[in-house]
């Protein structure tokens, strides 16, 4: 009997380490992808203040650079 309790406190052990090491490695994995998440949120913000940047460049075009289509009179070869 005293055979039998050996067997199961070292499959219970093994099982401990074998959780263990899973829990260590999935730390390990959210602490990665939180911080991949922290860059992109970072990136998105520069992507954000990029896009607004041409918006507002486009919006002080002078207008008279760029005519309106209907104003836009049509190659000579029509």
């Amino acid at each position: 009997m005293a055979n039998t309790d050996t067997n199961t406190t070292e499959k219970l052990l093994e099982r401990m380490d074998e959780l263990e090491t899973r829990l260590a490695f999935q730390d390990e994995l959210i602490n990665t992808l939180s911080d991949q998440v922290a860059q992109q949120e970072l990136d998105i913000r520069k992507l954000w203040e990029a896009k607004q940047h041409l918006k507002k460049q486009i919006s002080e075009i002078s207008p008279s650079n760029i005519k309106p289509e209907h104003e836009d009179s049509p190659p000579p070869h029509y």
